[in-house]
């Protein structure tokens, strides 16, 4: 197999001008292969390319909602990992094909292993369309999903034209991927938007014409081994900005001149003024050194979304975005999906998905949850992600899960790991100092649920409430099997 890893500079090169070649469309072909399509980045990338009228093809171990709808959209994917079931136009003309894999994908994959075969990664594709684009790209241990897709959601309000590659779906441009041609050309290069992901130093193969850093807390440490070299990613994705950064405050590294700093409190570049805070809804001033935008609700609960919203808009406005059209889009932002997203909501229970997965996102996530339902039992159910990740943030994750009041703990899930002698959750559970905690399966967790469910129920007609059918299950029609759906991705 030959990847860009092994080989040698001069090859590395020619492999690039062929696939840039090919990225364009200049040699005449238009074909892309996806290896683990169905994932939410590797969807995003198939729908740019759909949307170009290139033929797509892709492999994914599972169909699921996405792939679903991958299909619907005239995408052809296979769901045996056969190198039979590749079109034969592909494996004829191989070199004039981009072939694109995730590196979720175990290296056993026998399409992976196909012979003459030049992979690239999504990140390597997403590099290779940067530089050609003015590129906002979005970067952070947490906060970067939330933030990109807030800033495309600005840019659409404002009628800007653009181009958004997006890590989770978006409630309001229904979507992760999003092209907008029909308004306003504010540089001279095509606007794209996309999530600078430090996993295994993605965000080093873009060329950012500005960028956002949301956090740099230690991550991915089974790839960069210590905080410090953790670290050092960060700076130099900061040090490869062509204009401007613009980095919270809790942002502690090195960063270059042209850096505007953002927090909720005074002190900084950018900041917010919160003018009332009720039941999770808040109403804010955005200031900065250059403007002021007065009265503006949060569409979406939580400091941390304040936050984030601070970063889009600042971003957002640097290119040229009209300040009532950034007030409208923050006012009318509905979130993302599986980022604090209300699946059941009665009088008496309310279930809320979230993606979080570091110790900082579960604090935030919980207190967020705390401030808003004030005196609430909160039961949290949780599935550690990676066996990596869970043995080298074990004791923060374990200060986090100890906030809510009862605790349901999965088993670990693995995605490109194998397991790790002695980590697993009974062994994070044990670290977790709270009375009321469990290790359940799925199916036990969703019926331990569905049990606290029909106990509401008739909490809540003794209480002679009932159920509101308009304000419980929202657009959900089977609420348990979005919760099931839930404990799977």
């Amino acid at each position: 197999m030959n990847k860009y890893k092994h080989s040698t500079p001069q090859v590395l090169r020619s492999l690039f001008v062929g696939n840039l070649s090919i990225l364009k469309g200049s040699l005449g072909h238009k074909k892309v292969f996806f290896l683990g399509i169905g994932g939410i980045g590797m969807s995003a990338l198939a729908r740019y390319f759909k949307q170009k009228d290139w033929e797509v093809y892709g492999y994914d171990k599972t169909q699921s909602p996405l792939t679903e709808a991958l299909e619907s959209e005239g995408i052809s994917i296979t769901y045996a990992d056969l190198k039979s079931n590749l079109p034969s136009q592909f494996l004829n003309d191989h070199e004039a094909v981009l072939w694109v894999y995730t590196p979720a994908i175990p290296a056993s994959s026998e399409i992976l292993n196909i012979p003459n075969i030049t992979w690239l990664k999504r990140s390597e594709v997403l590099g290779l369309i940067s530089k050609d684009t003015s590129c906002l790209a979005v970067a952070g241990t947490h906060g970067k999903t939330t933030t990109s897709i807030l800033l495309a959601h600005i840019l659409n309000e404002a009628g800007i034209n653009f181009t958004a590659f997006l890590g989770g779906i978006s409630s309001n441009l229904k979507s992760n991927y999003f092209h907008k041609s029909d308004g306003k050309t504010l540089l001279n290069k095509p606007i794209t938007v996309m999530e600078a992901d430090e996993y295994d130093r993605s965000f080093h193969r873009l060329s950012p014409y500005k960028a956002i850093i949301t956090s740099s807390d230690a991550d991915h440490l089974d790839i960069y081994k210590t905080e410090h070299e953790f670290k050092r990613a960060f700076e130099q994705f900061a040090g490869s900005v062509e204009k401007e950064v613009f980095a919270s405050v809790k942002v502690d590294i090195p960063l270059p001149e042209n850096t505007h700093r953002y927090q909720v409190s005074p002190e900084s570049d950018i900041f917010a003024n919160i003018t009332t805070s009720k039941d999770g809804k808040m109403i804010f001033d955005y200031l900065s050194d250059s403007q002021t935008i007065q009265n503006i609700e949060m569409g979406v609960p939580g400091l941390h979304n304040l936050e984030n919203s601070l970063a889009a808009m600042s971003m957002a406005l640097s290119i040229g975005a009209e300040a009532e059209d950034v007030k409208r889009a923050i006012e009318n932002f509905k979130g993302v999906k599986r980022r604090f997203e209300v699946i059941v909501r009665t009088k008496n229970q309310v279930v809320i998905d979230d993606y979080a997965h570091h110790p900082y996102e579960l604090e935030a996530f919980i207190n967020a949850v705390r401030g808003i339902y004030p005196g609430r039992k909160v039961t949290g159910v949780f599935q550690p992600h990676l066996f990596s990740r869970t043995k080298d943030f074990a004791s923060g994750f374990a200060s986090s899960l100890a906030l809510v009041d009862e605790l349901i703990l999965l088993d670990i899930y693995p995605a490109r790991e194998e397991p790790i002698e002695g980590v697993s959750s009974e062994w994070l559970l044990a670290k977790v100092a709270l009375e009321h905690k469990q290790l359940l399966s799925k199916i036990d967790a969703l019926n331990h649920i569905e049990k606290t469910k029909e106990e509401a129920a008739k909490a809540e007609a003794a209480a002679g409430g009932g159920l509101e059918d308009d304000d419980v299950w929202g657009d959900v029609e089977d609420p348990m099997a979005e919760v099931d759906k839930m404990t799977d991705e």
